[in-house]
């Protein structure tokens, strides 16, 4: 409409899948991170440890839908593994952020249920928010592992975790896509391994 503040010029179709293919085909390069972020994760599991899973907005989606994909099941029939996304209890979030802010809602959590031989996973496509920072430093005192999937060169974030993988990309929505490969492909592994768990004569 003529004269509207709010009129935009539509990105064609074909250049957000060129966008998204270049996100995701970006992960190539980061194999070796990958690897390293499989043996923690497939380890802490197979070790008996908990899956904490964080992130904001879309990145909190993804948190969530990792949780889930360990409690319930990613593909094959498995036992239940245990996945706790903190960003699922809204009475604990109004809660921690009423009393402590919203700085506290992750890293109050981790202080909670986190114990020594967790794993902490965290989505940011910034690596700048600031209560998974301080979700990651809590992490850290308690010597619970960490596994950050990143964008944008990492951010403050960068180095803070012990496995980074830091997507190529400067779209929020490519880098989210990107992650979920990520996800499903860590899920996949543990998934591979309690197979051969159950081979084990």
């Amino acid at each position: 409409m003529k004269g509207n503040v709010f009129a935009m010029t539509a990105t064609p179709f074909e250049d957000i899948v060129k966008a998204a293919e270049e996100a995701v085909g970006s992960l190539r390069s980061l194999a070796d991170k990958f690897e390293a972020a499989a043996e923690l994760f497939t380890g802490t599991l197979l070790n008996g440890g908990t899956v904490l899973t964080a992130g904001n907005g879309g990145s909190a989606a993804e948190a969530m839908h990792m949780a889930e994909e360990l409690s319930g099941r990613y593909k094959g029939e498995r036992r239940p593994l245990p996945g706790i996304s903190l960003c699922s209890d809204g009475t604990a979030m109004t809660c921690i952020c009423n009393d402590y802010g919203a700085g506290a809602v992750f890293s109050r959590q981790v202080e909670a249920i986190g114990r020594k031989g967790d794993l902490l996973v965290v989505f940011s496509t910034s690596g700048n928010s600031g209560n998974i920072i301080d979700a990651v430093a809590a992490a850290k005192k308690k010597d619970i592992r960490v596994i950050a999937l990143l964008g944008r060169g990492g951010g403050a974030m960068r180095g803070a975790a012990d496995v980074e993988i830091i997507v190529n990309a400067a779209d929020s929505a490519h880098i989210q896509e990107a992650h979920q490969v990520v996800m499903h492909a860590l899920l996949e592994r543990i998934e591979e391994a309690l197979a051969q768990e159950t081979c084990v004569p």
